[in-house]
């Protein structure tokens, strides 16, 4: 959004009774929330001094036709974003139309020149071309409403997303009581909004009822269809045949994982070779063996893409059968396996990578915790016997992975290490406590291997011409860049020689390690995670910015990424069955698109359920006082995060004073007070709102 649309809506939408600070504020937070295309905003020449709109000067112009999504705000006005281009069209809540955020409309939009001479624009919705929301998720409330002379009463929704201005008419309520978290199917006609309860999920204040309505609104199958399920539970019982196989079943392979994980789709294996080489063993769990194509369980993974994790439940891609039985490298257990055997110089240089189909026998269920006490000198007898079968490989496996987090740091791969909760959860389900969680040795060594893996892999398909589905990130937009580049100098940071246009990785961690020097790393890190691009699956090979590599998959993770079972099946076909290459490249972009959108809804619901705990954990402590750190600042308030990772707004409008955002230097300025990003603060929490999955504080003082 331009300059000259924040003026044209602060005309509109201020009046006598509301101040021009308070329009600002409302538009700066809408444009915020929605991520809509903007230039830096002011207001003083278009508003009188009493805060009116003052008379224009307008030479009226052709309007110009033209289709696009609606995205709706909290504050009834929206935004188009335009098929043809990048700049997103200002809609007036006037001129809506009865639009919901995610319809296709077409609009009509003119450009005018204000008193000033400077052209603005601003558009309005002609008509609806397709809905975009066939359901609407919320809770089922009721209204008082005059009819004639009669007095009644209506049921009505109030959506769960802000977004939705509209408060729908429930005409059939079912079994839903009021106060129900529900699911209504709408109905629109004549620009008159109405619905029918299709689901009912509880009451919107528990857990559960919340925790299925996110699932819900996120697009996240939770159920197999009768064929998939009969079709993983026959497939599980099949027999394990070498026929065709390298039989590594007597080798030192073993897992290491999460204490509570049961899709198990790694293995590792490692020898010394002459000259200080190494020969690292990758054996991946041989999904596409059990899922085929143009089966049941084929349209299951693509239409999925992903699981999906919360802190004590997991949505599986696959049936249980396949995901925690016949895939699952569990020990003692013969097992198909996809292997990449890869050379590796004394340097970690990748000078050779074979691809086999294995059945190996892993020796041992690591754990991470207790493979870092063994790390650390902390193992008791009984932990040094349960892994006394492969203590010397693990020995090898600390040398090599040392080796591969050097070559890591001379490529500049970015490692961003950002907090992640780990939240504590009683016998009920509900939170008792949230805590930074803490990545040891061994985790970081299996990422590496697992990291080695997918670049050898990628690398190997690329030299070929095999189609693959890669995992790529592109370099960081140029106007996110430049912010972040802009907010770093304002924290004293030195970022001469970082290129605004193709910056490097080692730049990138060059900088990290002098915010690390200065004590302001995460608040640094943060915000150059939220100025780069967002990784994505794609079949054309354009290399991964943050981790330096030119050539990058996903391999490692079959059992649970529809991108890493669609290379496997690829490489089987190619590889191991003859097929021709250019056979699978419309597969691979299939897949990428699937893999990419699946993604983005399990991110979706795992970051809104992790919300959900975090405000249900937080409830109880309304009222109580806490220290934090500014996380991030915007228009509209201030973003603080405890120690526990909780994150909160301050609301602008709730802080004492008049302050102004300052875009360049990321800063909130007042007369006589200024925030920066990473500032220790003491706060209050006001409200802790499970609908909303929100915190919301005040600001008690600055801690300097």
């Amino acid at each position: 959004m331009k300059k000259k649309d924040f003026d044209k809506f602060t005309k509109r939408n201020v009046h006598k009774r509301r101040s021009k600070e308070a329009a600002r504020r409302e538009l700066l937070r809408a444009v915020s929330e929605l991520g809509v295309k903007y230039d830096g905003v002011k207001i003083g020449s278009a508003l009188d001094m009493d805060g009116r709109g003052g008379s224009r000067r307008s030479t009226r112009k052709d309007e110009i036709l033209t289709r696009g999504i609606f995205r709706g705000s909290k504050s009834a006005f929206g935004f188009v974003s335009l098929e043809e281009g990048d700049s997103d069209i200002f809609i007036p809540a006037s001129y809506v139309n009865g639009a919901l955020d995610g319809d296709f409309v077409e609009i009509s939009y003119r450009k005018y020149s204000d008193y000033d001479g400077k052209e603005k624009t601003e558009g309005r919705v002609k008509k609806v071309i397709e809905y975009g929301r066939k359901t609407l998720i919320g809770t089922l409330y009721e209204r008082r409403i005059r009819h004639g002379r009669r007095n009644m009463r209506e049921l009505y929704l109030e959506p769960d997303d802000q977004r939705i201005m509209l408060r729908p008419v429930v005409i059939d309520a079912g079994a839903a009581e009021l106060g129900d978290k529900v699911e209504v199917l709408l109905r629109r006609s004549g620009g008159y909004l109405t619905s029918e309860v299709v689901r009912v999920f509880g009451d919107t204040e528990s857990l559960g009822a919340n925790y299925e309505a996110i699932l819900a609104e996120c697009e996240i199958i939770t159920d197999f269809t009768p064929d998939e399920l009969s079709l993983a539970d026959e497939l599980s019982h099949e027999k394990i045949s070498l026929e065709g196989r390298v039989d590594r079943r007597d080798e030192i392979i073993f897992t290491i994982d999460g204490e509570g994980a049961k899709d198990l789709d790694d293995a590792v294996s490692l020898r010394r070779l002459p000259g200080g080489k190494w020969r690292l063993g990758v054996h991946i769990a041989d999904v596409s063996h059990y899922v085929r194509e143009r089966t049941p369980l084929d349209r299951c993974v693509m239409s999925r893409g992903t699981s999906v994790y919360f802190t004590d439940k997991v949505v599986p891609m696959l049936p249980r059968a396949l995901s925690n039985g016949a895939c699952s490298l569990n020990a003692g257990e013969e097992k198909y396996t996809l292997s990449a055997i890869i050379d590796l110089d004394t340097e970690g240089k990748i000078l050779e990578t074979r691809l086999e189909e294995t059945v190996i026998v892993s020796r041992v269920r690591g754990v991470y915790s207790e493979v870092n006490r063994l790390f650390s000198g902390e193992a008791d007898a009984d932990l040094k016997k349960k892994y006394k079968d492969v203590l010397p490989t693990l020995r090898k496996m600390q040398e090599l992975y040392g080796v591969l987090l050097e070559k890591s740091k001379k490529r500049g791969a970015i490692d961003f290490d950002a907090d992640e909760a780990e939240i504590i959860l009683d016998e009920r389900g509900v939170p008792t406590d949230i805590i930074k969680r803490v990545r040891g040795a061994s985790e970081r060594m299996i990422e590496q291997f697992m990291l080695t893996a997918n670049e050898a892999v990628a690398t190997y398909l690329t030299e070929r011409a095999i189609p693959c589905v890669y995992r790529i990130h592109e370099q960081p937009p140029v106007e996110h860049f430049e912010s972040f580049l802009s907010y770093a100098e304002s924290l004293g940071l030195d970022t001469r020689g970082i290129s605004l246009d193709k910056p490097t990785p080692k730049e990138l961690s060059a900088l990290l390690l002098r915010a690390e020097e200065k004590g302001i790393a995460t608040a640094v890190s943060y915000s150059m995670l939220r100025a780069m691009a967002k990784a994505k699956y794609s079949e054309k090979n354009e290399g991964h910015f943050g981790l330096g590599i030119e050539k990058y998959c996903h391999f490692t993770s079959p059992i649970r990424r529809l991108s890493d079972l669609a290379t496997h099946r690829i490489i089987k076909k190619v590889l191991f069955e003859g097929k021709r290459a250019e056979q699978y490249s419309s597969y691979a972009r299939r897949a990428a698109a699937a893999a990419t959108e699946g993604e983005l809804r399990a991110i979706s619901a795992e970051r809104k359920i992790e919300d959900l705990y975090k405000v249900i954990y937080m409830s109880e402590r309304v009222g109580e006082e806490f220290y934090a750190v500014v996380s991030s600042i915007t228009q509209f308030g201030i973003f603080c995060m405890l120690d526990n990772t909780c994150e909160g707004l301050v609301p602008i409008s709730e802080m004492p004073g008049v302050f102004t955002f300052d875009e360049r230097n990321i800063t909130l300025r007042s007369r006589y007070e200024i925030y920066h990003v990473a500032d220790r603060v003491k706060i209050k929490l006001e409200e802790a709102n499970m609908q909303r999955g929100k915190l919301r504080f005040s600001i008690i003082e600055k801690i300097d």
